[in-house]
């Protein structure tokens, strides 16, 4: 399905479970992923919520408009999906990029969240270089040479090993991102920065990294653990920065708390 924005990006998604159920959460995927990302979650939620999960723009199914594309923009076009779908409030969870989208969304947007899930993300990466980098090697080497670069950082050694099958599917989704999309997304991560927004975050949070995580590492958790009242923050053993895909249980459970 699709649901138009606000300046006519046509957004993808999909709804699990039963779209009226009383209890409703929107997830949003990390970085050069796409819904996917969040199904070994979703599909374990979908018996006792609607679960909504979608493409952000640039990533997926969804329009890649040309940059620059922000944070802010990104949880607007959540609202937008929500408002086409008629949900005026969900428990709102992200990983990584999705992560920052999520914090994003609660500043803007607050009276449309119930809850917040934030896995293996920050409020800040504040190294803009790093990300500028990054995106000049996605558009002038092609998205294929960052792949080596990207499996030690998405899960661990273990997890590489023994589930070729899902490292795989990260792999195919990553390189098939349009250059100009990733470069913009890049550089949406490397502006980022909604630390000063924090304090305004009032509702039930899960904050949760992976204890090898050292794109987004336990230190980044601990600040926006600090900054919202009333979080709570685990570390989980022996996981990376993709701990919805390597322990969709663990982090099932995280978001179950607060639905």
């Amino acid at each position: 399905m699709f649901a138009t924005t606000r300046d006519g990006t046509r957004l993808g998604y999909t709804i699990l479970g039963d779209a009226n159920a009383p209890k409703k959460v929107a997830l949003i995927h990390s970085l050069a992923m796409d819904r996917a990302f969040w199904m070994p979650v979703a599909e374990k939620l979908a018996h006792e919520a609607a679960v909504l999960v979608i493409d952000c723009r640039g990533h997926g199914k969804s329009d890649k408009p040309k940059g620059p594309y922000s944070v802010e923009q990104f949880a607007d076009d959540l609202a937008d999906v929500m408002d086409a779908i008629g949900w005026k409030q969900a428990t709102i969870g992200g990983c990584s990029m999705g992560g920052c989208v999520t914090l994003a969304f609660a500043i803007r947007h607050p009276e449309r969240v119930k809850s917040l899930g934030l896995f293996d993300t920050t409020a800040c990466y504040n190294d803009l270089a790093a990300w500028e980098e990054r995106a000049e090697k996605g558009v002038s080497g092609g998205l294929s040479v960052l792949i080596p670069f990207q499996k030690t950082r998405w899960f661990s050694d273990k997890f590489n090993a023994e589930h070729p099958d899902v490292v795989q599917q990260c792999v195919d989704v990553f390189v098939a991102n349009e250059p100009h999309a990733y470069h913009a997304s890049c550089l949406l991560l490397g502006h980022a920065d909604m630390r000063a927004g924090l304090a305004s975050i009032n509702v039930p949070t899960r904050i949760a990294v992976g204890e090898e995580d050292y794109a987004t590492p336990p230190a980044m958790a601990e600040e926006m653990h600090r900054g919202i009242k009333g979080s709570t923050m685990s570390v989980i053993p022996g996981a990376r920065h993709l701990s919805p895909m390597e322990v969709p249980d663990v982090i099932a459970g995280k978001l179950r708390e607060i639905l």
